[in-house]
């Protein structure tokens, strides 16, 4: 195994520093492969692991009840390597050309109905938990441009346009995209920005747009409690994560016609597949107003 462990870390810095991979997915691909190495469990050098190991490796992710999701990532991250092993001539066979994804089902992204969003932005002027300003600009961002969490945590005040109204963040595959803020949430910055600037010492060099009571950049990880606060028992009583509100932004431009197109630029999807699953949301949602308001919604015939 001591060549295996060798050559994972040897490819781990190969999709870290050639690929241009965020420090978020080269943490799933090695979590995976530490995974591979434990679940292998034997003295194989690399070229002598097989289809069939492979597979058990799979076999024993499902007896101990891991998601479709987590298994299927898992392969991809295997998949990975192998390919990498094999192009740098390490195996002379890839065994894992032949391992296959599991079926996994389908999940619906988990959005916020209208009032609810009205609600979720309004509790950090109603609770007054941690910063409102700054809480109240965090979450209208989230849901008003779309942004993923790792996205709005890496904003920079440079990044924001003049009027606040727009800015660059830097999406996956180090890819600029312009996102944008509604009147709402530009005003909700105004606030917040006058407040920073009060709470920032005039010689710090922190250019962060979020920054924590300490008053340097505010983490991911920092987001995500964040929203949780306004989203537990203190808050709404309703958990939700930031990913939900980029969830909400693209059902309710779908909803309200935008063209799919649009919709994965302003995602940064690469694919519009990924941004097509917006709209089996969107009929759902056709099917519960309708069944919600007609007279004869939800009725059979007799």
């Amino acid at each position: 195994m001591g060549s295996t462990v060798s050559k994972i870390e040897e490819f781990l810095s190969y999709i870290y520093g050639v690929r241009n991979l965020s420090e978020n997915t080269l943490e799933g691909y090695k979590h995976d492969l530490d995974l591979f190495v434990e679940l292998l469990g034997n003295e194989s050098e690399l070229e002598d692991i097989t289809l069939g190991d492979l597979q058990l490796c799979v076999a024993q992710l499902t007896e101990k009840k891991f998601a479709a999701t987590s298994i299927n990532r898992f392969i991809s991250a295997v998949r990975s390597f192998f390919k990498y092993a094999f192009r740098m001539g390490y195996i002379k066979v890839n065994p894992a050309l032949r391992l296959k994804t599991i079926k996994a089902p389908q999940k619906m992204p988990r959005f916020l109905y209208p009032s609810e969003t009205e609600e979720f932005c309004a509790q950090p002027e109603k609770t007054n938990l941690l910063w409102p300003s700054r809480d109240e600009a965090i979450i209208k961002c989230l849901y008003s441009s779309g942004c993923r969490v790792g996205e709005l945590a890496g904003l920079k005040l440079r990044d924001l346009s003049s009027d606040l109204s727009s800015a660059i963040v830097l999406g996956k595959g180090k890819k600029e995209r312009r996102v944008f803020f509604s009147a709402e949430t530009v005003a909700a910055l105004k606030k917040y920005l006058l407040e920073r600037k009060q709470h920032i010492k005039k010689d710090s060099n922190v250019d962060a747009l979020f920054v924590n009571q300490q008053a340097t950049a505010l983490t991911i990880r920092g987001i995500r409690y964040i929203i949780n606060r306004y989203s537990g028992i203190e808050g709404t009583n309703h958990h939700i994560s930031p990913h939900a509100l980029r969830h909400t932004f693209a059902t309710t431009l779908l909803s309200n016609g935008a063209d799919i197109r649009v919709v994965q630029e302003l995602l940064g999807h690469a694919s519009i597949s990924t941004t097509q699953r917006y709209t089996h949301i969107t009929t759902e949602q056709l099917v519960k107003t309708y069944n919600q308001a007609h007279p004869h919604g939800g009725k059979t015939s007799e």
